[in-house]
């Protein structure tokens, strides 16, 4: 609950600050330099995420890190997050959750203003594996959605809270513009609706489900429930 109420209170700084500083949360690193998201210290104490780009604004090379502490030794290259995908370089504007015995980590980040992505990884020794994380809309509907903030979903939220090692409470969070109430009669009572004064919708989505990772790194995925509408 504490790093959700943390990126829901980040995403509303960077949203009502200036228009520049609404597009991107930059950081030019030193030579060297790593720095540690939030959230990014293992439970052990040995483990750490960091980030790390070059050039003016860090976008060239950018990449997120595991690292060995306290040496603070770059270990491997977490897939999926880099300079193709990422908005922010900044490492305020990541989030990590890390399951109570070391061995997952949750990675939460903007691949646009408003669309946040969500990486789980399996931290196998000295590298960290990425795992498949449940599409709980896709779930609800039985469709996938294009992400792109000039298209019908407005905004994407993601979260997770662990409650065990290998066990997860997941909330998804969406947000529709839509021109009649199809979708929200696909969602049920996971969804709010909401007309708009130019007879248009606003339909968020809110599902949330306990997530148990197998033995061979397979979801168990639990029943979907009403989730936290994170407005």
């Amino acid at each position: 609950m504490q790093l959700r109420r943390a990126i829901v209170a980040a995403l509303f700084v960077l949203l009502a600050a200036t228009p520049q500083a609404r597009a991107t949360a930059e950081h030019t690193y030193a030579k060297g330099e790593y720095g540690i998201i939030t959230g990014g210290w293992a439970p052990n104490k040995r483990l750490a995420i960091a980030v790390h780009g070059e050039g003016d604004g860090a976008h060239d090379k950018f990449h997120a890190y595991l690292m060995s502490e306290p040496k603070h030794r770059r270990l491997a290259v977490l897939d999926n997050i880099s300079h193709e995908n990422n908005l922010d370089t900044d490492p305020d504007a990541y989030y990590a959750e890390w399951s109570p015995d070391s061995r997952y980590v949750a990675v939460s980040f903007r691949t646009e203003r408003h669309i946040m992505t969500l990486n789980v990884y399996a931290i196998e020794g000295h590298r960290a594996r990425l795992i498949e994380t449940p599409d709980l809309f896709r779930k609800a509907t039985g469709r996938t959605v294009v992400v792109k903030t000039d298209g019908d979903m407005r905004t994407y939220f993601p979260s997770v809270k662990w409650r065990g090692p290998r066990r997860y409470d997941l909330n998804d969070y969406r947000l529709f513009v839509e021109d009649d109430k199809t979708l929200a009669e696909k969602f049920g009572e996971l969804c709010s609706l909401t007309k708009m004064e130019d007879g248009r919708y606003t339909i968020e989505f809110a599902a949330h489900t306990t997530v148990t990772i197998g033995r061979g790194k397979r979801n168990r995925v639990g029943k979907l429930r009403l989730g936290v509408f994170e407005r």
